[in-house]
This record gives structure tokens, C-alpha cells and sequence, in this order.
């Protein structure tokens, strides 16, 4: 850069560029300094206050654009004759810089900060060539012969009426031409049906004014047949802009066909910022136009300092940058691309939407998966009798899982820079368009490698969980007191919601008793420590509560989730309803444990007589005549809600002391798991993935726990079989049960004769 500044023969620029470097100088002296004070490095760009650790990244060449900004401000200060050389030689040097470095021979540029403001400079450019008597007529002349604007159906969101607006046109002015749909790219615009739009104008008496091509469309980074296009407008006097991120790799040794053919067009617009990390830097469009006085009056070109010292931002960072850097940051980033686009065609399920470029920057992959069988005859008879819902069912249930991947491949690789996005035609997609984020986010090649690692890593799940989708939906319906509810948006199994006895199915109101019982149910499933999540989902008021459950993996038992479910929910609704009547059951208790009192003071009263009430009298005559009172209680029993006797509890105590009382039977039948086995996972029996030595191992474990998880059975059995008539021989285990059995513990049986 210092160099360049010393052969600049104005001594204007010669001192800005002595200022420049001073001013670089102090600003790497000065964080220096703070790096050494704190003893440790801060991230360059970064500021004291409260914007602390929100900016970016930006590096050297970064302050070069932001100091571009400034050093403006100083050199609009300058006397107005030096002023009016130093602004026309920075502009026609970074016009005449950017169009060697992209091809365009002998154009003009307009720099600009809203990248679609140089379209609608172009497009009154165009119509003041077109429209001879415009500045004297103005809207008559286009009234009578109304222009036409073509725009690709693959065009950017709004630019359309972004344009009408900056002209005072009205829509009908504008005309989209669709892409191909049955030959060649979706996303490539028809040539053919845009001649034929061209003919239906003309006749009308229309002027197709404007072409706007893509080298490089904004969703999928596809690029029109450009050499055609241009053709065709020659053949009409259409005039055509292109605009795209492929344009960047125009200043590559190699580039395409298609894209250099824009070269020829007649204007282009670029954002380098972006493609070379710089911020604040304006966004350029090229031309071609032999009149200033028409490019003065459609704004491309201006008198204003300010205006023409735009481009100083960006005149900076091209001299720090050097054709070098430009060349190495672009190759950089369609190398990225390039290295990832190879990796994917790799990868089983991963559908790569741009594979006939394999030039373009962009990368555009999807998750996919047939779920109607591999055998092409198999898919030729079912796909025809699928329902159109079941189609777009699949569809939508691909859309969300690949959305899912989409956000969890973003928080584990954030360095790649991925967006997420619907397409018409293809659905939900995930793109990778390096050149506008590998500068800025410093994206490398071992980002790459990793964010294929996590596709791999995340494609079990995705695969598993779309499989499972329908098993879950068919297991849920087929068991009572569960309802599906199907919601397109949730990436896991299944939604599923369970009604309790005072659900009201027809309204969907707040209910609740079911919200109690679902937050309950998922405090439960949490608690069992599997592999798959639970949620209850958005809290929308309008709506009932449900169970959200999330992505799983193909040794889930499906069966075994949705028999938890229905068991824990019906054990939650029975302890709710038993704790919500508690406080009336006892109420009741009460007031009849006061009646009882009260009839039994009435029956003693009877019983020892009036006498044995009065102070003195009653303790001579228990003394001389004691009472022989029975011990009268009263339990209450709160399952039942009624006052018992206690004469039932004092008679086992005194008969039976010490018989442990049988076992409460438990609602869920759990089943028996491997040592180690989560819940909800499938039996390893029968498993190919078991080795020879430990799957017989785990096999006779898992055998031995179903033997004592069913022993008393086999006990009963064999004691009620016919073998054991009398007469028959007594196992000698029996002998030997009975004489290690305690004297006080086992009672003394004697052997009937017919056994001896």
C-alpha cells in the first residue's frame, strides 16, 4: 500500500497516505498496550462499554473500511479544487481496479449502500435510452407505450415491487418468466417461454425494457443461461443486468461458461463486503453507456463530493488486499464449497440440489428418505395408490426434520455459517454459500470436515424417527385413553395427549385437571432417566395440554413407551382424584366419628347406670364392683371413606403376631432389562450385534430374571398337577427344604402314614 501511495504524483494523496499510515500506526500501538495491561489478547475489533463482545471479527483490513469512513469526513474538508481531484481520482481508480479484477472491460460503476439501488438507477437509465421524449413528457410517454420489466421466478423476494416503487410504475409493468420445469434446472429461468413473452408484448403494444438475470440465484445458487439471454435481448434491444454471488468468481483463473458470459451484459451489481469480509463497505454496479448527460439525469453519476467518496472505503481495502488477497479470499471460499459439495455425494440420504454446477459456490443439501421400499418395481406400484395426504404427509414430516438438522447443525458448527430454508419445489433445505460468510466467520477446511461428521452423527436419528413415526401414530390409537394429535411442526415421534374421565373432547379450552395430570406425567417420564426427551410442547392458551416426545433411535420399543404412558397418566388421574376428595372423605369421617362418640357415651351410660356417674357414689361402687368394659374402637379408612371396628385388628394381633400381611400388586408391569438397559429399549434377544461369548451370557441373565419374575407360577403348577397325587415319591429338595427350615419359624407337619 505504501508503495502505491509514493507513485501517486498528487501531494494530496501523498500526505492522506503519510496520515493513513500514521493513523495505523497509533491504533496497533494503542491495543498493544491494552493487550499488555490486561495480560491478555482481545479480539480484535472489539471496544470497551456496553458493545463489548458484540463486534465481529474484522481484522486489519476491516479497520481499513471503517477508517475509510472517517478519513472521508476529514477530506471533505478540504478547499473545493482539491477536493474535486482527490474524489475523481479515487473513483476512477476503483472503478478502473473492480472492473480489471471482474472482467468488465471499459464500464462505469455506481457505488451504492442499498445493493438494490443501482437496479433502479439502471432501470431509469433504461428508460431514458428507451424513451426518447421522457424528460418532456414524462408518465404520457409510458402510458402509451408501456415498458416491461422481466424478472426470474427465482429472483429475490420483493425486488419486483421494490423496483415499481422507485420507478412510479404500476405492477402489471413487471412480468415474471418461470424456470424450467421440465428440461434442465428448477431454478433456471425458461429462455424459451421468455421469447414468447417478448412476442405476446410486443404485440400488445407494449416495450420490454429490462432483463434481470441470475448468476447465482439467492436461494440455491443456480445460474441462468446467460449467453442465450443476452442473445435474446440483442435480438429485441432489451437491456440486461445480472446479479448474483457467482460473479465473484470471475476474478478466478478458471470460471465457468455461464458465468462469463456476464461479462458481455450490460450491467452487473456485486457486493465484494461480504465476499471479502469487509464491513461497511458499499455494494457496486457496473455499466456500460457512451451518454453522461443520460447517466447524470438517472443518478448513476453525480457532481458531489460526497457521492463520488463512497468508494473510498473500499479503495482502501483494495490496496491493503492486493489482487493476491481478492483472488486467495474467493478461491478460498469455492474451495469450501467444493470440498463439502464432494463430501455429501458420500453420504447415504443427503440429496445435493446444485450436482450440474460444480463450479457455483453454493452448497444446497436435504435429508431424504423413501419410506415405501428400495425396489423401483415395488415404488411403481405403490407410489400411484398412495394418497395425495399420505404424499404430503411424508413431505412435510421430511420439512421438519430436515429444519431440526438445519438448527442443530448451525449451534454445532457455527463457524459454517449455514441458513435454513423453503423451497417451492424442493421443500425445507439447508445452504452453505461460503463466499458470503467463510471471510467474516473465518470458516476453514476443518470446519467442513466436522460439519460432515455431525450430518453422519445426526442421520441414525433422523432416519429412525421418521420410521417410527407411524408405528407410534398406529400404537397410540389403538390404546384407550390416549389421543394422537397430530402437529406438522414437531421434529420428534409423535404428539400425544391423554383424556382423563372429565375431559371434554369437543372443546378446546383450558382444561386444568389435564394440564395437572401432564405435567405430572412428565415429571415421571423424566425422571426414568431414557434416551428420549419429553416436552409439553408450545403453551398455547386456546389449546389442551399434551406430551411432546422427541427424536429417537431404532432400539426404542415403541409398545413398551405408549403402555408407560397410559399407566403412569391413569396412576396420576387416580392419586389426584384421591387426594382432591381427601379433604370431603375425612369431613364426613369426622362428623361420623362424633355421632359414633356420642352413641357409645350413650351406651355406656346405659351400661354402668346413673349411679356410677355421681363423683363419690361412682368410685365406691367400681370399687367394691369394678366394670368389666370391652375395648371399643373405631378406624377410619380413607380408600373406602368409612368408619370400621377395631375388633378385627385386636383379634389378628392376638391369633396371628408377626404374619406379614401379602403384597400390594403393582399397576405397571414392568419388563425385565439387562443390567445396564435404559428404559423404553428394545430386548437384545435374538440380536446380531450381541458377540458369541457375552449374547449367551445376557440371554441366560435375561432368562433367569423372566424364571423369578414368574417362580410362585411355576409353583402352583407343579403343586396342582397330577403327579403330585398321594402316593407319589417327595423330591428329596422338599426333605431338605423342610429340615433346614427354624423350629419357631415353619410349623411342625406330620408325615401321613400313607408316606411312610
Amino acid at each position: 500500500m505504501d508503495a502505491s501511495l509514493e507513485k501517486i504524483a498528487d501531494p494530496t494523496l501523498a500526505e492522506m497516505g503519510k496520515n493513513l499510515k500514521e493513523a495505523m500506526k497509533m491504533l496497533e500501538d494503542s491495543q498493544r498496550r491494552t493487550e499488555e495491561e490486561n495480560g491478555k489478547k482481545i479480539v480484535s475489533g472489539d471496544i470497551p462499554g456496553p458493545l463489548q463482545g458484540r463486534i465481529q471479527n474484522i481484522g486489519e483490513q476491516g479497520h481499513m473500511a471503517l477508517l475509510g469512513h472517517s478519513l472521508g469526513a476529514y477530506i471533505s474538508t478540504l478547499d473545493k479544487e482539491k477536493l474535486r481531484k482527490l474524489t475523481t481520482r479515487i473513483l476512477s481508480d476503483t472503478t478502473l481496479w473492480l472492473c480489471r479484477i471482474f472482467r468488465y472491460e471499459n464500464g462505469c460503476a455506481y457505488f451504492h449502500e442499498e445493493e438494490r439501488e443501482g437496479l433502479a438507477k439502471i432501470c431509469r437509465l433504461a428508460i431514458h435510452s428507451r424513451y426518447e421524449d421522457f424528460v418532456v413528457d414524462g408518465f404520457d410517454v409510458l402510458y402509451n407505450k408501456k415498458p416491461v420489466i422481466y424478472l426470474s421466478a427465482a429472483a429475490r423476494p420483493g425486488l419486483g415491487q421494490y423496483l415499481c416503487n422507485q420507478l412510479g410504475l404500476p405492477f402489471p409493468c413487471l412480468c415474471r418468466v418461470p424456470c424450467n420445469t421440465m428440461f434442465g434446472s428448477q431454478h433456471q429461468m425458461d429462455v424459451a417461454f421468455l421469447e414468447k413473452l417478448i412476442k405476446d408484448d410486443i404485440e400488445r403494444g407494449r416495450l420490454p425494457l429490462l432483463l434481470v438475470a441470475n448468476a447465482g440465484t439467492v436461494a440455491v445458487g443456480h445460474t441462468d443461461k446467460i449467453g442465450r439471454l443476452k442473445e435474446l435481448c440483442e435480438q429485441y434491444g432489451i437491456w440486461l443486468h445480472v446479479e448474483g454471488v457467482n460473479l465473484a468468481t470471475l476474478a478466478l483463473g478458471y470460471v465457468s461458461s455461464s458465468v462469463l458470459a456476464a461479462t458481455k451484459c450490460d450491467s452487473m451489481t456485486m457486493t465484494p463486503g461480504p465476499w471479502l469480509g469487509l464491513p461497511a463497505v458499499p455494494a457496486v454496479t457496473l455499466y456500460k453507456h457512451d451518454d453522461p448527460a443520460l447517466t447524470l439525469v438517472a443518478g448513476l453519476t453525480s457532481n458531489k463530493p460526497a457521492d463520488k467518496l463512497r468508494a473510498l472505503p473500499l479503495w482502501l481495502s483494495l490496496q491493503y488486499l492486493g489482487l493476491d488477497g481478492i483472488v486467495e479470499r474467493i478461491k478460498h471460499a469455492c474451495q469450501l464449497s467444493q470440498r463439502l459439495q464432494e463430501s455429501l455425494k458420500k453420504v447415504n440420504h443427503i440429496k445435493l440440489l446444485v450436482e450440474d454446477e460444480l463450479s457455483s459456490p453454493v452448497v444446497v443439501f436435504r435429508f431424504f428418505q423413501e419410506l415405501i421400499g428400495s425396489d423401483p418395481v415395488f415404488k411403481a406400484i405403490l407410489a400411484p395408490n398412495m394418497a395425495p395426504s399420505t404424499v404430503g404427509r411424508e413431505r412435510h414430516s421430511c420439512d421438519v426434520l430436515n429444519r431440526w438438522l438445519g438448527e442443530q447443525l448451525k449451534q454445532l458448527v457455527p463457524a459454517s455459517g449455514l441458513t435454513v430454508m423453503d423451497l417451492e419445489v424442493e421443500g425445507t433445505c439447508v445452504r452453505f454459500s461460503p463466499l458470503m460468510t467463510a471471510a467474516v466467520l473465518g470458516t476453514r477446511g476443518e470446519d467442513v470436515d466436522q460439519l460432515v461428521a455431525c450430518i453422519q452423527s445426526k442421520l441414525p436419528v433422523l432416519s429412525c424417527t421418521l420410521q417410527l413415526r407411524e408405528e407410534f401414530k398406529q400404537e397410540v390409537e389403538g390404546t384407550a385413553g390416549l389421543l394422537y394429535v397430530d402437529d406438522p411442526n414437531w421434529p420428534g415421534i409423535g404428539v400425544v395427549r391423554y383424556e382423563h374421565a372429565n375431559d371434554d373432547k369437543s372443546s378446546l379450552k383450558s382444561d386444568p385437571e389435564g394440564e395437572k395430570i401432564h405435567a405430572g406425567l412428565l415429571k415421571k417420564l423424566n425422571e426414568l432417566e431414557s434416551d428420549l426427551t419429553f416436552k409439553m410442547g408450545p403453551e398455547y392458551k386456546s389449546m389442551k395440554s399434551c406430551l411432546y416426545i422427541g427424536m429417537t433411535s431404532d432400539d426404542t420399543d415403541i409398545s413398551e413407551l405408549v403402555e408407560t404412558i397410559v399407566v403412569t397418566a391413569r396412576e396420576i388421574e387416580e392419586n389426584s382424584r384421591l387426594l382432591e376428595n381427601m379433604t370431603e372423605v375425612v369431613r364426613k369421617g369426622i362428623q361420623e366419628a362424633q355421632v359414633e362418640l356420642q352413641k357409645a357415651n350413650e351406651e355406656r351410660l346405659m351400661e354402668e347406670g346413673v349411679l356410677r356417674q355421681i363423683p363419690v357414689v361412682g368410685s365406691v361402687l367400681n370399687w367394691f364392683s369394678p366394670v368389666q368394659a370391652l375395648q371399643k374402637g373405631r378406624t377410619f379408612n380413607l380408600t373406602a371413606g368409612s368408619l370400621e371396628s377395631t375388633e378385627p385388628i385386636y383379634v389378628y394381633k392376638a391369633q396371628g403376631a408377626g404374619v406379614t400381611p401379602p403384597a400390594t400388586p403393582s399397576s405397571i408391569r414392568t419388563k425385565p432389562r439387562l443390567p445396564g438397559q435404559k428404559p423404553f429399549k428394545r430386548s437384545l434377544r435374538g440380536s446380531d450385534a450381541l458377540s458369541e461369548t457375552s449374547s449367551v451370557s445376557h440371554i441366560e441373565d435375561l432368562e433367569k430374571v423372566e424364571h423369578l419374575s414368574c417362580g410362585p407360577e411355576h409353583i402352583t403348577v407343579e403343586a396342582s398337577s397330577p403327579e403330585g397325587h398321594p402316593g407319589a415319591p417327595i423330591p428329596e429338595k422338599a426333605d431338605q427344604t423342610a429340615a433346614q427350615c427354624p423350629e419357631d419359624g415353619c410349623p411342625q407337619v406330620e408325615e401321613p402314614e400313607s408316606l411312610r
